[in-house]
């Protein structure tokens, strides 16, 4: 994976994850806590989509075939959307059926500085994580707002680990609270009504990432930006005289598909023709990195046509 800050994160989250989900279930085992074991179940399926996570990155880097000429750079999509759906089945169905569970059979929690302890721990690890998902995202963002840098980001790494963290986050306020009340009413519902609440939560966060995720699979062009950059470059020489349409495509987040027709002078030879659009490949590739496959075709620009 080209982005090193989006590993850093996912290796963050995973610790993080992987240690909280013990904790929890360790919780679990001593206090009875529903939502405790709807947490240990969370942390344990996002510890898998974070695994998920690095092996798409992974995988994405295998040289092109013939059978896949422009190379895997969309394996990142598919194993975020994958992430969208273990955190949709595993994390947020459980939830829903533990909570629906412990509000039909609702039982005293015991020994109830286990789940608050661990509850603490958890927050404290996760705001670990979380904050490096959002230090590591600051420098991707530049001036976009959070929202819209979850929706047109084209690496899906660091929009899924800053939802999931945040999902997290939340969920373990809601465990907190369903404990909390537990244990003043001394009625084992509201732990129940917790688990649920997670439940849900996890479903929502789920569907946004699946929506993302399927729209980067779909395939989505360049950003605006880009493709001005793309443009400009492409008429920056004397031969080519400006760009009749253009289509860009992600192959991968840092691999970008550029097929254009392009208008050239009348009176140009063959050879500078050529010479021309070899010009223009070069100039775009300097000015836009990630342009790793270019089509351009010459055309006689026709302002009635």
């Amino acid at each position: 994976m080209s982005a090193s800050g989006g590993t850093k994160a996912i290796v963050a989250a995973l610790l993080a994850n992987l240690s909280i989900a013990v904790a929890k279930f360790v919780a679990f085992l001593f206090s009875g806590s529903s939502s405790m074991l709807a947490e240990s179940v969370h942390s344990l399926a996002d510890s898998g989509n974070q695994g998920l996570l690095l092996l798409g990155g992974k995988r994405a880097q295998r040289a092109a075939t013939p059978q896949h000429p422009f190379g895997y750079g969309r394996e990142r999509y598919i194993y975020a959307f994958l992430v969208s759906i273990v955190l949709f089945s595993v994390g947020g169905m459980f939830a829903l059926y533990e909570g629906y569970e412990k509000i039909k059979h609702p039982h005293e929690i015991e020994h109830w500085y286990w789940p608050v302890g661990v509850l603490v721990f958890a927050i404290i690890a996760e705001a670990f994580s979380f904050r490096t998902a959002i230090k590591e995202s600051n420098t991707l963002r530049g001036k976009k707002s959070w929202k819209e840098f979850v929706r047109h980001a084209k690496a899906p790494e660091l929009p899924v680990v800053l939802l999931e963290d945040l999902g997290a986050l939340v969920g373990l306020i809601l465990a907190l609270g369903g404990v909390g009340l537990a244990l003043l009413t001394g009625d084992g519902v509201w732990d129940g009504v917790g688990t649920l609440c997670i439940g849900v939560l996890l479903i929502l966060i789920a569907l946004v990432l699946a929506a993302e995720t399927k729209s980067l699979l779909l395939g989505e062009s360049a950003g605006t930006e880009t493709v001005q950059q793309i443009e400009a470059a492409a008429v920056a020489g004397d031969t080519v005289t400006g760009v009749i349409h253009m289509r860009t495509l992600h192959l991968g987040p840092e691999e970008l598909l550029v097929a254009a027709k392009i208008a050239v002078r009348h009176d140009g030879t063959a050879t500078e023709i050529a010479s021309a659009i070899d010009a223009a490949e070069a100039r775009i590739r300097e000015a836009v990195p990630i342009a790793r496959v270019i089509y351009l075709e010459p055309d006689i620009y026709s302002e009635a046509e």
